[in-house]
C-alpha cells in the first residue's frame, strides 16, 4: 500500500509540474456540469473500494465560480472488507433566498464493523486478538451493522455572516454478530458485552433514532469545498425523542464544531484547524448511536466515532467513543501546482497534519468496571484496562488532487502515536478535505 501511495504522489507531482508550465489560466465554469466517474479507493479499515459516482454541478452564470448554485451526487460502491454503500445527496445554495438546503439519503451495509468498546483507553486493546490458533485473523473487534440514514438541514441568514440552522435526521440501525463465515466460530467483544449487560437486550439488535436539530452558524469562508481563509462555526442543540421504539433512550445533546482557515502565503499555503466538542446534556443514548458525530452539513460519508477518515485520522475506526467527545485537527495545506487538463482546472496540494481526540464524558464506565470484576478469574480481561482516558494523538500527511475547486481526490497516511490506538499505518484514498 505504501508503494501505491508513493506512486500516486510521484505521478501527481510530475503531471502538475508539466502542466503548470504549459497552461495555468483558470477556466470559468458556467451552467450545468456533469462528472460521471468510477469510484476507486482504499481504506485501512474497510479495504479496497470500487463502484461508480455521478457529480452534477450548476454554476449559474459563472460570476460566483468556483462556488456553485446546486450540487447533486449519486454513489454506489462496495468494499472488499464486506461493506457496501448507496448514497444520494444534494447541496442547494440558491433554492432558499439567503440560505441553503442540504439533503442526504444513504444506506450502509457492513458485514464487518469496528467495535472497540467504550471510553477510549479504559477498554483494553488486543492487537492480535484473544486465544487464536496460528494463522487465524481476529474477529474480537468485529460486529455487523447496517444503517439507513435520511437527513435534511437548512440554514437562513440572520444578519451578515450569522445564520440560524435547523434540521432533522432519521436513522434505522441494525446490529448483530459479524456476518462472515470465516469468523463465525469466534467470540467477539460484541458477544461479551451482551453477556455482561454492557449492551442491553433492548438495544442489542439496533433500533430507530429520530433527531431534531437547531443551532447557529457563523460562516466567513471564501469557499465551501476548498476554503483558503475565513472560519465556519456550528453550535447545535440536538434532541432525540424516543417516539418510535419507546425503549427509554431519549436525550438532549450539544455539539460545537469550529473550523478556521488562516492564509500563510497568498492562496498557496493555508494553516487550517478544527475543534469539535460533543456532549450529552440529559438522557441516555443507546450503544449503537454513541459513535455518531452530529453535524448539520456532511463533508464525509461517514460521521462516526473518533478514528477513521472523518475525525481523528490514524487511530482505529470507532476506537474512541463515549457519552461526550472532543477532537482537534490541525494541518497545513500547500498548493504547489496549478494547471489545466482535459479542459478542467486542477491543482495539487500536500497537507501534513496532527490530530487528537478524547472521551470527555464516560459511557457506562461503572458497568464496565463491574463486568471486569466479574471476569476477574480469567487471565485476560477484555472489559476494563484500569487506565484513565487521555488524549489520543496521530501524525500524518496527505496529497490532494482538486478539480474545479469542488471535486477533491484525497490520499492520506497517518500513524497513531500510542500503540493502544492501533499499530498499523492508517491509509485512505477517498474524496474531500476532512474539514
Amino acid at each position: 500500500m505504501k508503494r501505491i501511495l508513493f506512486s500516486w504522489l510521484l505521478c501527481a507531482i510530475s503531471l502538475g509540474i508539466f502542466a503548470q508550465e504549459s497552461d495555468s489560466k483558470e477556466i470559468i465554469k458556467r451552467g450545468w456540469n456533469f462528472g460521471p466517474l468510477p469510484v476507486v479507493g482504499w481504506d485501512s479499515d474497510l479495504g479496497f473500494q470500487y463502484g461508480v459516482c455521478l457529480d452534477i454541478f450548476n454554476f449559474g452564470d459563472g460570476t460566483k465560480y468556483p462556488s456553485y448554485d446546486y450540487k447533486v451526487n449519486f454513489e454506489a460502491s462496495t468494499f472488499t472488507g464486506g461493506s457496501s454503500l448507496l448514497r444520494c445527496y444534494g447541496d442547494f445554495k440558491t433554492l432558499i433566498p439567503d440560505g441553503k438546503l442540504f439533503l442526504d439519503c444513504t444506506y450502509f451495509n457492513a458485514k464487518k464493523f469496528d467495535f472497540y468498546g467504550y471510553n477510549g483507553y479504559a477498554s483494553p486493546f488486543f492487537a492480535d486478538g484473544i486465544g487464536l490458533a496460528e494463522g487465524e485473523t481476529s474477529a474480537l473487534n468485529m460486529m455487523s451493522r447496517n444503517q439507513f440514514r435520511l437527513v435534511a438541514s437548512m440554514q437562513k441568514r440572520i444578519t451578515g455572516n450569522l445564520h440560524w440552522a435547523a434540521g432533522f435526521g432519521y436513522y434505522n440501525i441494525q446490529t448483530g454478530q459479524v456476518k462472515l463465515d470465516e469468523y463465525k466460530n469466534q467470540t467477539t467483544l460484541y458477544d461479551l458485552y451482551r453477556q455482561t449487560g454492557l449492551i442491553r437486550e433492548d438495544e442489542a439488535s439496533g433500533g430507530n433514532v429520530l433527531q431534531l436539530k437547531a443551532g447557529l452558524v457563523y460562516d466567513t469562508r471564501d469557499h465551501d469545498s476548498d476554503p483558503t481563509r475565513g472560519m465556519n462555526i456550528e453550535a447545535t442543540l440536538v434532541g432525540t425523542p424516543d417516539i418510535i421504539d419507546n425503549e427509554g433512550y431519549s436525550n438532549l445533546g450539544f455539539t460545537f464544531v469550529g473550523s478556521h482557515y488562516v492564509p500563510v502565503w497568498k492562496d498557496r499555503l493555508t494553516f487550517a484547524y478544527r475543534l469539535g466538542v460533543q456532549a450529552n446534556i440529559i438522557g441516555e443514548t443507546p450503544y449503537y448511536f454513541i459513535n455518531n458525530l452530529n453535524t448539520l452539513f456532511f463533508r464525509k460519508v461517514y460521521t462516526e466515532g473518533l478514528g477513521g477518515n472523518a475525525s481523528v485520522r490514524g487511530i482505529n475506526r470507532n476506537g474512541v467513543v463515549g457519552n461526550g467527545m472532543a477532537w482537534l485537527n490541525t494541518e497545513f495545506r500547500w498548493r504547489f501546482a496549478n494547471f489545466r487538463f482535459i479542459n478542467q482546472n486542477f491543482y495539487l496540494a500536500l497537507n501534513p497534519f496532527f490530530d487528537m481526540g478524547q472521551v470527555i464524558q464516560s459511557y457506562r464506565l461503572d458497568e464496565q468496571k463491574a463486568a471486569a470484576k466479574a471476569y476477574a478469574d480469567n487471565t485476560i480481561n477484555p472489559f476494563y484496562s484500569g487506565d484513565n482516558e487521555k488524549l489520543h494523538t496521530t501524525l500524518g500527511c496527505g496529497l490532494k488532487v482538486v478539480i474545479n475547486r469542488n471535486f477533491v481526490i484525497s490520499v492520506e497516511m497517518a500513524k497513531a502515536l500510542d500503540k493502544r490506538d492501533g499499530e498499523k499505518m492508517w491509509n485512505n484514498i477517498g474524496f474531500n478535505y476532512l474539514f
